[in-house]
């Protein structure tokens, strides 16, 4: 089904977090510190990383920023630390989702397989949307503004992906949970959506004059632009 890195310090929780994966399938490459973290993951193919972010031999954030260098694997951060301050720092670091410590295990099970299962599809899927200068290559995963790529993080083009499938629809932030993190909007910090948008926004924005995404106070986003389907 894939394979996963888990990068988590506490050796009970890991342990724990470890069997329920390989009880729904996955392979599982566990790690307590960054060095070993990034070993195992020069040395596999990895579909999905769970990492804490306070580590005995150095930081999360950090580690993050590695493997951005690198890949655009998918990064869930699984952290104590829950401050908004945090959470942004997490995101602007690289990575596409972010639960914080004390977390209901089927929550985060229910993130993997949701984000798996998204793969699977995204992967068999050869569409290219276009919106003005804008075009979305939905098999290679990859978006071009004004034919010059453009990097998205995997959340990231998982919103993308949903905005440009509904244009010219007003979408409110429960829809947006429900579609790309696929889970009851009770266990996603208030922060997660406008925070994703954000930064999407932000690099869809760059010269062009087209503002694609638009916030409608009070009651969610819309696609401005309309939206062709090759």
């Amino acid at each position: 089904m894939g394979t996963i890195l888990l990068l988590e310090d506490d050796e009970s929780l890991r342990r724990g977090i470890s069997l329920k994966l390989e009880k729904e399938g996955y392979d599982v490459l566990c790690a307590s510190g960054s060095r070993e973290a990034r070993r195992l993951f020069d040395e596999n193919k990895t579909d999905l990383i769970i990492s804490d972010i306070t580590l005995e031999d150095g930081n999360g954030l950090d580690f993050c920023r590695e493997i951005r260098r690198v890949s655009d694997v998918f990064i869930l951060f699984l952290t104590a630390l829950d401050q908004e301050v945090d959470i942004v720092n997490g995101y602007d670091t690289g990575a596409d989702d972010y639960i914080t410590k004390p977390f209901s295990l089927m929550v985060l099970i229910s993130k993997v397989n949701a984000f798996m299962r998204r793969r699977e599809h995204t992967g068999a899927e050869g569409t290219v949307l276009t919106a003005a200068d804008l075009t979305l290559d939905c098999r290679e995963m990859k978006v071009f503004i004004k034919g010059e790529e453009t990097p998205l993080s995997k959340k990231e083009m998982q919103l993308l992906a949903y905005f440009m499938e509904h244009p010219r629809q007003i979408i409110s932030k429960e829809q947006i949970l429900e579609a790309v993190w696929d889970v009851d909007g009770q266990f996603v910090d208030d922060n997660t959506v406008p925070v994703n948008i954000s930064r999407l926004k932000k690099k869809l924005g760059g010269d062009s004059e087209t503002e694609y995404i638009k916030n409608i106070r009070g009651i969610g986003y819309l696609w401005t632009t309309d939206v062709l389907r090759k």
